[in-house]
């Protein structure tokens, strides 16, 4: 999966599972500051994500996650 399609899925996976506006998810936008998710809402956002991913996913990666792009980085390596 291309750092395109997942960015595309995240996008989906934020819109109707958490109620983000569209507009408001971009790659520069700040998970907790811009698309107000908790720590709860980023684990479920993850876990959401899992069907996309081939492996585990370690949360110690995570802790320096603070953008969607950081997301889409993160897990794009995880799709080979």
């Amino acid at each position: 999966m291309t750092k395109d399609e997942l960015y595309a899925k995240l996008k989906e996976t934020l819109i109707n599972d958490f109620d983000i506006d569209e507009a408001d998810i971009t790659p520069e936008a700040n998970i907790v500051t811009d698309l107000d998710l908790d720590s709860i809402d980023a684990v479920e956002m993850i876990v959401k994500m899992k069907p996309y991913i081939n492996g585990k996913i370690e949360p110690e990666i995570f802790k320096s996650v603070k953008t969607v792009q950081d997301v889409v980085n993160i897990l794009e390596p995880l799709t080979k």
